[in-house]
């Protein structure tokens, strides 16, 4: 019996590292806490989990030290263009967006023509320049980015952005989406063939449970007259469940709703004559 494993990188600390973590439990992997250790052993998959700073993932998946990781989107056009992004994990969405001093006049980018940027992502800014034929003097900062305009080190910024709250209380306003990001499952170029094994039962995993938190099982009433037109806006894996009820000229219709439509047909299904109406969540959805 192969005694390979799969070796996943996940952040160590911050904005991924409990997600990550939520996803691998959802898919039914037992992951001890390894916040104080560089890597663990999943005890019931054939998966080693290595802690590593945000940054260096995409390092790592290039070197083949580990197989695949869960990083942000952003960090793959930042550092790893030549990354395949397998899966979108849905978690940690928020955009790489480009901010000035509110009432500066901002208009176009053209603005930034011989302007001084602070940015923790040099590849992403210049890709933006190059492409819109701007030139601008970059300043690297690792942390803190919101401030350099404040103490005069620059005259726009470029960061992660998700509520915008540190923006506002740094006298800052967002201009430009440069892109939008959320986490991935990303791999490496040098993944065994023995690994691909083991990473294709986890991608299996992950989609069901992706799937099922997209998603709403709906059980309904209906009036017999009305089934069929209340069928009409059902969008389901298939076709509905219809299962007759205890009273005459009544059936019971089960289903599934993708989340960000349900209140769109929930209020459709109403007004078709649907009663009784039961939402639950689904916990995996396996085709």
């Amino acid at each position: 019996m192969s005694t390979k494993t799969l070796k996943i990188a996940v952040q160590k600390s911050g904005r991924l590292f409990e997600d990550s973590l939520r996803i691998l439990k959802d898919c039914g992997i037992s992951v001890d806490n390894g916040r104080d250790q560089l890597k663990v052993k999943a005890r019931n998959f054939p998966l080693e989990i290595m802690y590593l700073r945000n940054g260096d993932i995409p390092q790592y998946l290039k070197d083949g030290v580990v197989d695949i990781g869960i990083l942000g989107e952003n960090l793959i056009y930042e550092k790893g263009d030549d990354l395949e992004i397998l899966e979108y994990l849905g978690f940690s969405k928020c955009r790489v967006s480009l901010a000035v001093p509110k009432n500066t006049g901002f208009k176009t980018l053209k603005d930034l023509e011989g302007r001084r940027i602070a940015t923790s992502y040099p590849n992403t800014v210049n890709k933006l320049l190059d492409k819109e034929g701007i030139t601008a003097d970059l300043h690297m900062i690792s942390g803190s980015v919101e401030i350099a305009p404040n103490i005069g080190l620059a005259d726009a910024i470029v960061d992660i952005v998700s509520s915008g709250n540190t923006l506002f209380k740094n006298n800052l306003e967002e201009v430009y989406t440069i892109m939008k990001s959320e986490a991935v499952l990303a791999a490496s170029p040098l993944i065994g063939e023995e690994q691909k094994e083991i990473l294709e039962k986890l991608r299996f995993r992950l989609q069901s449970v992706l799937k099922a938190r997209d998603a709403r099982y709906v059980l309904l009433n209906a009036p017999n007259d009305k089934v069929e037109e209340i069928i009409s806006v059902l969008p389901g894996m298939r076709s509905p469940t219809v299962l007759p009820l205890a009273e005459k000229g009544w059936s019971s219709l089960h289903t599934v709703i993708q989340k960000e439509k349900f209140w769109e047909i929930i209020d459709e299904l109403k007004a078709k004559g649907a009663e009784g109406i039961l939402v639950c969540p689904i916990e995996k959805m396996v085709y």
